[in-house]
């Protein structure tokens, strides 16, 4: 059975994911920044990653990326749709913070074009185009282990903010609707920041999915 950890990371406290089986094969989701304490916790728990996967190319989700790919020569996963933006301050948003650094990295290994199953290694998981808070926006959903990693598309109680680059209200509360809400009510969905939560609980409660 996967299990999972998170990390929050950086000046934003970003949920950095490593996602791991019984022989500590493991995946790194969204690595934002502080790749030495990353690091150091994969290595101190003799993980052997195999990727890095991208719910989507905002700074404060990627600003690691090159580090860790180069440390664990591993390759880089993203959609398709945001594939120039790990090298752009101006679509990652980081141009738009004058005390932050702009975050460059290489471009990803692989695109990811399409919905549905998806392998690495030992690793088998679907992946939800969930666009809105960005356009390349993904979630990767491990139904077997019962859970899901959904980046700033959805939050306990909250919803990914659209006042970024490309960023759509309507195309956001639809893509919660349609690819997040329709998993089990008690899969674990582990957001980009802040707490876990499950769609049951933000059916129940999230003030943003009222008439959802």
């Amino acid at each position: 059975m996967l299990k999972i950890a998170v990390l929050p990371l950086g000046p934003i406290q970003t949920n950095c994911y490593l996602v791991y089986d019984q022989n500590l094969n493991c995946l790194i989701i969204d690595p934002g920044e502080e790749s030495e304490r990353l690091i150091e916790a994969i290595e101190s728990n003799n993980l052997k990653p195999a990727a890095v996967l991208l719910t989507h190319a905002h700074f404060d989700h990627i600003g690691a990326v090159d580090a860790i790919r180069d440390h664990f020569t591993i390759p880089v996963y993203i959609h398709e749709e945001e594939s120039e933006w790990l090298s752009d301050p101006n679509l990652n948003g980081s141009a738009k913070y004058p005390t932050l650094p702009d975050v460059k990295n290489r471009a990803a290994d692989h695109l990811i074009t399409k919905e549905g199953a998806m392998g690495i290694g030992p690793f088998t998981f679907e992946v939800r185009h969930t666009p809105g808070h960005s356009p390349g926006s993904i979630s990767f959903i491990f139904g077997e282990a019962g859970f899901a990693v959904v980046g700033d598309t959805l939050f306990r109680q909250s919803v990914g903010r659209t006042d970024l680059a490309y960023g759509d209200t309507d195309t956001l509360l639809q893509s919660i609707h349609d690819k997040l809400l329709s998993l089990d009510d008690d899969v674990v969905i582990y957001p980009g920041h802040g707490p876990a939560t499950t769609p049951e609980a933000e059916k129940d409660t999230n003030p943003f999915l009222n008439g959802f």
